[in-house]
């Protein structure tokens, strides 16, 4: 019976369903992962300290020719309803406070957050085979540190963030935004310093995991995962620094 309702199904599809079923099929579209690089192996982590092996591969990434935003990354929250949602925003800074991200106080991620103050990130650096997740609390920096950053924006980016007065929300036209544009033009003209937004500001992500990947062309990649023990199981942990512990997990 399940055969011919099998049958009864795929004969019933169009051509360009089947087509595009036969493509995903017979062909792989995946890039293969490059070999030059050794396994991902404890000995090779520059440190014990997730913050500084971050900060080396993040280096790595920044002085590659092919990668244009080493700092674009997936932010995850989780909605009332508890389903997860994503976008990609720009890391703005990180040290062992956290990594930091500024955004609209009125958009659908800082309202999440306000709820529900955990987030995840994710950097994905392809031309170097590796990636890395972090999962932690989110908090607000301070006024004076958003203030200080904003200052040092592009000037359209300073109109930006006025522009966008409810980020997430509806609106009409493009049209809209092209005239809080021009009206900000008049009160703020060139050589007027222009002032953050009461709306806008930034958070930091406070991690309690983060987790180094590197593939393979095997696709047995190498995936070492720093966090604190009470999240974690026992099994095959070695000690980290800075109250840190580490493991390696299957790919």
């Amino acid at each position: 019976m399940l055969a011919l309702i099998n049958r009864f199904t795929c004969s019933n599809l169009n051509l360009n369903t089947r087509l595009l079923s036969w493509k995903m099929l017979n062909v792989d579209p995946r890039n293969q992962y490059k070999t030059e690089k050794d396994a991902f192996t404890e000995d090779k982590l520059v440190s014990r300290n997730p913050y500084k092996q971050f900060e080396s591969w993040f280096d790595e990434a920044c002085n590659h020719p092919d990668i244009v935003e080493p700092n674009a990354m997936v932010l995850a929250t989780v909605k009332k309803n508890k389903r997860p949602t994503a976008r990609m925003v720009l890391m703005k800074g990180f040290d062992e406070d956290g990594f930091r991200f500024y955004t609209n106080y009125r958009s659908n991620k800082a309202s999440e957050l306000e709820d529900n103050p955990y987030a995840a990130l994710v950097f994905y650096w392809f031309e170097l085979n590796r990636s890395v997740r972090v999962e932690g609390r989110v908090e607000k920096l301070s006024k004076e540190v958003s203030e200080e950053y904003f200052s040092r924006r592009p000037r359209p980016s300073q109109f930006a963030a006025h522009v966008s007065q409810h980020q997430s929300s509806p609106i009409s036209s493009r049209e809209v935004l092209n005239q809080r544009e021009l009206e900000l033009e008049k009160v703020y003209p060139d050589g007027e310093p222009v002032p953050k937004p009461d709306f806008w500001g930034g958070y930091f992500v406070k991690p309690d995991l983060i987790e180094f990947w590197q593939g393979h062309a095997t696709r047995i990649c190498d995936r070492i995962v720093f966090t604190r023990k009470a999240n974690i199981s026992d099994n095959f942990l070695k000690q980290g620094e800075d109250g840190w512990i580490y493991q390696r997990l299957e790919p």
